[in-house]
């Protein structure tokens, strides 16, 4: 019998990658792709794969959401793909439910898939279940990932879109947010405003700066594994070296 797969994703090129693994696979059957979530719903629903690649930030709804909407008994496998490594990727570990991060390596993704194939001989397929849900429920209050933000300034509140920030400077119990040749001193933690930054946007690259990835025009590697970004407005940021793989490979274009 063939693992009827189904792909999920709001990209493309996240699409094409997953579909390009899985076409060296026999045993596999991808019977769709859906680039949204209410696209993902109705196709669980009429095609009730064997086997689902489901994205986690996506528009209309979230991976939560779409399995939220899904009968328990006839929840498929799961293996989440997601960029966003703060709340989702312990949440999943402690609930034995497999995960991609983007970007993923090609034995990452083959081990994932033979997880899900032992799933589906019936190793701890009840289990799987059961955790399943139990990971839906307990994400289901998550917060939800903040746009904009308010800025007391000169005795005027300043609505400020999360998208329009260059990088965010830690300063004690304040965050400094950039924008442009502007800055904008705001109370809080670095720690807690990384969890409701878009994490296919935003980047902590030093454990007092995050950066929004696409003002990012330079990386320069740096001889004891540290490096530096270079911003389009030419600011030069420094990032550490528990950092400096995985932003050049959020850098880089998939291919």
């Amino acid at each position: 019998m063939k693992i009827r797969t189904l792909i999920v994703d709001d990209e493309a090129l996240g699409r094409k990658r997953v579909r390009k693994l899985l076409e060296s696979e026999p045993e596999c059957e991808i019977i769709g792709e859906c680039s949204d979530g209410q696209e993902a719903v109705a196709a669980m629903r009429s095609f009730t794969p064997d086997l689902v690649f489901l994205d986690v930030q996506m528009p209309e709804l979230n991976g939560f959401e779409v399995l939220a909407q899904l009968e328990v008994d006839r929840l498929p496998v799961i293996i989440f793909v997601t960029a966003h490594d703060q709340f989702a990727l312990k949440a999943f570990e402690a609930q034995a439910i497999d995960y991609l991060l983007k970007p993923f390596e090609d034995e990452r993704f083959y081990q994932s898939l033979q997880r899900a194939k032992a799933y589906l001989e019936g190793h701890e397929s009840r289990k799987m279940h059961e955790r399943l849900q139990s990971l839906v429920n307990s994400l289901s209050s998550q917060t939800k990932l903040i746009t904009r933000m308010a800025v007391k300034t000169g005795g005027r509140i300043l609505f400020i879109k999360t998208s329009e920030i260059d990088w965010i400077e830690a300063v004690g119990n304040y965050l400094n947010l950039h924008i442009g040749s502007e800055a904008h001193l705001l109370r809080g933690r670095v720690s807690e405003l990384e969890k409701r930054l878009d994490p296919n946007q935003f980047f902590r690259i030093h454990r007092s700066a995050i950066v929004n990835l696409d003002r990012v025009k330079e990386f320069h590697p740096l001889f004891k594994g540290d490096g530096v970004a270079i911003l389009k407005n030419g600011t030069r940021l420094s990032v550490s070296r528990s950092c400096n793989q995985r932003l050049q490979r959020l850098l880089e274009p998939e291919l």
